[in-house]
């Protein structure tokens, strides 16, 4: 019986090798490791918000040339926009830098709610209870986000340790997935949301920024201001804090925030994503 072996003459000659044998070991693909590049420039804008090529490179040890090849593949796949950098003050000579921002098919690659099921029990609601119980559902769906600020704060507390009120907002927006950060400003500090779990239903229902920003002011005790949304096509969401909600957050820590409560629709304020469409991430 002839063997199944498939044999080869080396090129010494004389000596056989079988094809198992003449298989290389698998390397990764010149694809696997540009995909993987580019997940990382995808995650930094992500958790960074709106970047430009050289912040980019900087943090993630890449030359400025390798960046600016991902970004133009990344654009041209759609994953990605540019847009000119907003510098407040004064600005040197030569063009402003662009900054590039996730679009939302960049965004629909990291874990997300399920949108279109989401949308269409809001409005099988909305048709059974009205837009009054849209608004609870809203404010209710913040509640995680009071609960996990008044751990923070309570665990500040027993431990001796000193924390601004708007720093453990951010920590308990991070702890539920927003990829929250802190910035200061001009006149107090802005809290940047770099993700949001739900912004393709807020598109259609914009009173779940409402109730955020809400639920924000009565937490700090000061009226705050929604600069930006992603759902409003911005690359973060952006609520400005007065120097008076940072200052009173150091002194005295509230650890007793109320959970939010019921509005009617009389009474509930203006859907906060619907007028931010030209605001920017930095305080204007």
């Amino acid at each position: 019986m002839k063997s199944s072996r498939v044999d080869a003459v080396r090129p010494s000659g004389g000596a056989t090798a079988t094809a198992a044998e003449r298989t290389p070991l698998p390397t990764p693909s010149v694809g696997e490791a540009e995909r993987t590049t580019r997940e990382r420039v995808v995650r930094s804008i992500l958790e960074h918000g709106p970047s430009t090529a050289g912040q980019l490179a900087e943090r993630l040890d890449l030359t400025p040339a390798a960046v600016r090849r991902h970004l133009a593949f990344l654009e041209e796949d759609g994953d990605l926009r540019s847009e000119e950098e907003r510098v407040y003050g004064s600005r040197g000579r030569g063009r402003p830098a662009k900054v590039f921002l996730l679009t939302d098919a960049g965004r629909a690659h990291f874990p997300s709610s399920y949108d279109e099921l989401a949308i269409q029990a809001l409005r099988q609601l909305q048709a059974m209870a009205g837009d009054p119980a849209i608004e609870r559902f809203a404010e209710d769906r913040v509640s995680d986000v009071v609960r996990r600020y008044q751990v923070i704060l309570e665990e500040a507390a027993s431990e001796g340790t000193a924390i601004a009120a708007p720093e453990a907002l951010a920590r308990a927006l991070n702890d539920e997935g927003y990829v929250a950060t802190m910035q200061p400003s001009r006149t107090g500090e802005q809290l940047c949301q770099h993700h949001c779990p739900v912004s393709h239903v807020a598109v259609a229902f914009p009173e779940l920024c409402a109730a955020e920003t809400e639920v924000f002011s009565r937490l700090l005790g000061v009226h705050v201001q929604r600069l930006a949304t992603i759902a409003d096509g911005n690359g973060v969401c952006t609520t400005h804090i007065p120097d008076a909600a940072v200052l009173t957050g150091r002194r005295h820590p509230r650890t007793d925030a109320p959970a939010p409560a019921v509005r009617t629709h009389s009474d509930a304020p203006a859907p906060a994503g619907r007028a931010t469409t030209h605001a920017t991430h930095q305080e204007g």
